[in-house]
């Protein structure tokens, strides 16, 4: 068994290789038709991972997870999915100045008069859109920043997704393996008035904090809260979308910490508002949530 998983490791990641060597110098409208016909063809397969993704979509949108409408969205999703890959390997390759011009933003000045003020900011994103992008728009706007990365199987892809990340400009510390310290590496950042970006709706930690998510349970990641609660950084929710061949992104006005409670009921408190958030953005643009995953409580539990 776990000669056939190296094994597909190995195919992944010569996959990724192949992708961020070849697909820059190909015309980007025949690599892009075929992104999607490999989503399509995925999609018919009715794989695990597609029957995970519209059972997420049925809960999010109150439809049967057999209707019409929820096997579209499903399609539609593995589309952006797919979309993703394909923009990532296009990424490096493209000038800092047509990822500004292609990013269609609202509310960037939450960002920047925070960071003007000397401020630090936590940006925390669901699984949407392209967030790859997203940190390049923002690089490209002058705030670089750091991230937490999951680490990927086999260590060669994760090095160079790594390696990918850091040449748009970002600081990269692995979820795990790494020195243990991240939280605070990222708590040092934000109090020097620099940017932190987490993704923050699927707990990894098995430590997140409860909330009501689409009227069921799930747990979110306490890091975002606690940077918050911790530090007096500005937490900014971000939803990313795709918007034609361009991208959208929707930065929030800052969650503010209640002044009173203990320090994990400010947390508590943080973190359901985040998850408000997320749940008004997903509920706009569904197609766009790469969520294929097992995220709430009661799923984890069959």
């Amino acid at each position: 068994m776990s000669q056939k998983a190296s094994a597909a490791d190995r195919v992944v990641a010569a996959g990724f290789a192949a992708g961020w060597t070849l697909v820059p110098l190909l015309p980007e409208r025949p690599t892009a038709a075929v992104f999607r016909f490999l989503a399509d063809r995925v999609w018919s397969r009715r794989g695990k991972s597609v029957r995970r993704l519209e059972s997420n979509l049925a809960r999010v949108t109150g439809l049967d997870v057999d209707s019409r409408e929820v096997r579209e969205l499903g399609k539609a999703g593995m589309r952006s999915y797919f979309r993703y890959f394909h923009e990532i390997f296009r990424l490096p390759s493209m000038k800092t100045e047509e990822i500004v011009r292609r990013s269609h933003v609202i509310g960037a000045e939450h960002v920047h008069t925070n960071v003007a003020a000397g401020r630090g900011v936590v940006l925390a994103l669901p699984h949407m859109g392209n967030w790859d992008q997203a940190g390049a728009w923002l690089v490209g706007v002058g705030h670089p920043f750091a991230t937490v990365a999951e680490r990927l199987r086999p260590e060669s892809l994760f090095r160079r997704y790594v390696a990918f990340r850091e040449g748009l400009g970002m600081e990269v510390l692995p979820l795990t393996g790494g020195d243990g310290h991240n939280f605070g590496t990222l708590a040092t950042r934000v109090r020097k008035g620099g940017v932190v970006c987490l993704p923050a709706e699927r707990d990894l930690t098995k430590s997140g904090v409860e909330v009501r998510f689409f009227g069921a349970t799930t747990k979110v990641p306490a890091g975002p809260p606690l940077l918050a609660v911790q530090t007096g950084a500005a937490l900014l929710p971000a939803i990313l979308y795709n918007v034609g061949d361009d991208w959208g992104i929707h930065i929030h006005e800052e969650i503010a910490v209640p002044s009173e409670g203990s320090r994990q009921e400010k947390v508590a408190a943080v973190a359901q508002s985040l998850a408000d958030v997320f749940e008004k953005g997903i509920s706009e643009h569904p197609e766009d949530w790469h969520m294929m995953q097992r995220l709430w409580l009661e799923d984890l539990a069959r």
